[in-house]
């Protein structure tokens, strides 16, 4: 299984209007929570939203598959697969 968990924002990616609002919160979320840093989508699920500093206790996103695909889509975020070593 090779679903990709793993995501970063693309430190060089240009302005695109977003039509989807949940991906406009989404966006706003990861500029805030993560900036540039790598994340993973089980941070995404957490009470905190990935960071009990920034978010308190309700950071927690729902229902962003979409939002992250649309990110991805429009190369704003990047999809990293996972690592596979070599037996």
């Amino acid at each position: 299984d090779m679903e990709c968990s793993h995501y970063m924002k693309n430190f060089n990616a240009p302005h695109v209007p977003l039509r989807m609002p949940s991906s406009k919160r989404l966006l706003g979320h990861i500029n805030k929570t993560f900036g540039t840093l790598a994340f993973c989508r089980r941070w995404l699920e957490r009470d905190d939203g990935g960071s009990a500093a920034v978010n308190g206790t309700n950071g927690q996103q729902t229902k962003y598959l979409g939002a992250l695909k649309n990110l991805c889509d429009n190369n704003i975020v990047q999809a990293y697969p996972p690592l596979v070593d070599k037996v």
